[in-house]
C-alpha cells in the first residue's frame, strides 16, 4: 500500500479500518544469504539497500526486542555532515544527501527538518578551529557560514550575549544540517525493506554463532532457533562489544550512557540545533514544543539505559549558562542509550579477521545522523566484500596500524571528551 493524500482519503470515508500493517512480523526461516543482527536504523538501512541497490531479497533482519526500542528512539534525533578530517567529511556528506531523498524514496514520513545546525563559538582559539572545519566542509562542497556575533544575536536573539560568563563570539552554521523523527527513520526503513521481500523479525535474540570446521561465521543461534547464514553484520550499536565477544572478538570499543532529555512544551523559540562551545550542551525543539537536548555520557562503562543525576546536572547547567531564560522550563522525561565509543571516536564499517563476519560499530555520539550512509556503506561491504568509497577510512585494523581518525584532537580517550 502506497501512502498518498488520495489513499489518506480513501481510508477516512472507510474509518480508516483498511490500512494494511507497516512491514510483515516474519517468522525466522533456516537460513538466509545475508542475516543482519541488530533492527535499528542502521541495521534496517542496510536491509533496504541489500534489496533495492543490490538485488539481494533473501535477507534476515533480527532484533531482540521491537522495532524502534533501543538507540533509534533514545536519540536527540541532529542531522548534520559538519565535520572537518577527510576519513569523515565526504562520508557524513553523503548521509546528508541520502536524508534529503528519503522521505520520498521510502514513501515514508521521517520529518526531515533543515533548519540548521548553529556551533557557537566563545574564544578567538576557538573561532580559528571552527574557521578551519569550515573550510574542510568547503573543499568538500559543503555548506557552511562562519558567523560573527551579530550574526548569531540576529538568528537567536534570546541567548546570553551580555553577561555569559563564556560570552558568545559567533558560530559555524550549517544551514542544511536539522533533526529527523528517530524512530520513524527506523520504521520508514522496515517498512520499505519488508516490501523488498526483506524478513523482519522482532522478538529474536542472538545468543551465539554458527561456525565450521575452519571457524567461519555460517549463522546465528537465537532465541528463537538456529539461522543458518552466508554472511552476518553486526550493527548492534552498544551492544556491539557482547555480541562480538560471543564470535570470541575484542574490540577497540566501550559501551557508555548517553542521556537525552525533553521539556514540557513550549510556543516556538529554537529556531534550529544550538550547540554550546564551552560545554558539552545541545537543543533543538520538536514539533509538539519540547525542548529536546543532551551533552555528554557518563563517565563510566554501562549497558543500562538510564543514567546518573551528575550528569543531568551538568547538562542542565550547560543550558542555563546559554539561555538562562530555560531555568523555569519543567523537564519532563530523560533516557537514555546505549553507546559505543571507539578509541578514536570515529566509527568502523569492515570485515572481521573472522570469515563470514562482518562489522558496523564504534558511532559514539553520532550514529543516528550516519543512518542512511551507514545502511548504504554496510550493504556495499555485505554484498561485494569490498569498502564503500566513502567508508574506506573506517577500517577496523586502523587502531593497529595508527591510522585513527580523531575528529576532536583529544585522543584516544572518547569518554573523556
Amino acid at each position: 500500500m502506497r501512502y498518498s493524500i488520495l489513499q489518506l482519503a480513501r481510508q477516512a470515508l472507510h474509518r480508516h479500518r483498511g490500512w494494511a500493517p507497516a512491514w510483515r512480523d516474519a517468522a525466522p526461516r533456516d537460513g538466509y544469504d545475508i542475516v543482519i543482527v541488530g533492527g535499528g536504523g542502521h541495521g534496517l538501512a542496510a536491509a533496504y539497500y541489500l534489496a533495492k541497490v543490490h538485488g539481494i531479497t533473501n535477507v534476515a533482519l533480527l532484533e531482540r526486542g521491537w522495532i524502534g526500542g533501543g538507540n533509534a528512539g533514545r536519540n536527540t534525533t541532529i542531522i548534520r555532515s559538519n565535520y572537518g578530517l577527510p576519513g569523515n567529511e565526504p562520508f557524513y556528506e553523503w548521509s546528508m544527501k541520502l536524508w534529503e531523498g528519503l522521505e520520498q524514496e521510502l514513501n515514508y514520513n521521517a520529518m526531515v527538518s533543515q533548519r540548521g545546525v548553529l556551533n557557537l563559538y566563545h574564544s578567538d582559539p576557538q573561532r580559528d578551529a571552527y574557521a578551519r572545519r569550515g573550510n574542510a566542509m568547503r573543499m568538500h562542497g559543503v555548506d557552511c557560514t562562519l558567523l560573527d556575533a551579530a550574526g548569531v544575536r540576529k538568528m537567536a536573539p534570546f541567548l546570553d550575549f551580555d553577561n555569559a560568563r563564556f560570552p558568545i563570539d559567533g558560530g559555524l552554521l550549517q544551514e542544511r544540517g536539522g533533526t529527523a523523527r528517530h524512530d520513524a527513520v527506523n520504521w520508514g526503513y522496515a517498512r520499505a525493506a519488508s516490501a523488498l521481500g526483506v524478513d523482519i523479525i522482532q522478538n529474536c535474540e542472538v545468543t551465539g554463532f554458527l561456525r565450521d570446521a575452519a571457524g567461519a561465521v555460517t549463522g546465528v543461534e537465537t532465541s528463537r532457533g538456529a539461522i543458518r547464514a552466508g554472511k552476518v553484520g553486526l550493527a548492534v550499536a552498544g551492544m556491539t562489544s557482547h555480541v562480538a565477544a560471543m564470535a570470541g572478538l575484542r574490540l577497540p570499543i566501550e559501551s557508555h550512557v548517553l542521556q537525552a532529555f525533553v521539556s514540557e512544551g513550549l510556543k516556538p523559540l529554537i529556531p534550529g540545533v544550538i550547540t554550546y562551545g564551552m560545554g558539552h550542551f545541545y537543543v533543538s525543539q520538536s514539533d509538539k514544543g519540547g525542548l529536546v537536548f543532551g551533552g555528554d555520557i557518563d563517565g563510566y562503562n554501562s549497558y543500562a539505559q538510564r543514567g546518573n543525576l551528575p550528569v543531568v546536572e551538568d547538562v542542565c547547567e550547560g543550558g542555563m549558562a546559554l539561555m538562562p531564560m530555560i531555568g523555569r522550563v519543567r523537564m519532563l522525561r530523560s533516557w537514555g542509550g546505549i553507546m559505543d565509543m571507539s578509541m578514536d571516536g570515529s566509527p568502523i564499517i569492515d570485515r572481521t579477521g573472522i570469515e563470514g563476519l562482518y562489522l558496523n560499530a564504534g558511532w559514539c555520539y553520532g550514529g543516528f545522523k550516519a543512518t542512511p550512509a551507514s545502511g548504504w556503506c554496510l550493504a556495499h561491504l555485505l554484498a561485494t566484500d569490498q569498502s564503500h568509497e566513502t567508508a574506506t577510512a573506517y577500517r577496523l585494523d586502523r587502531f593497529r596500524t595508527g591510522h585513527v581518525i580523531d575528529e576532536k584532537g583529544a585522543g584516544a580517550q572518547p569518554n573523556l571528551h
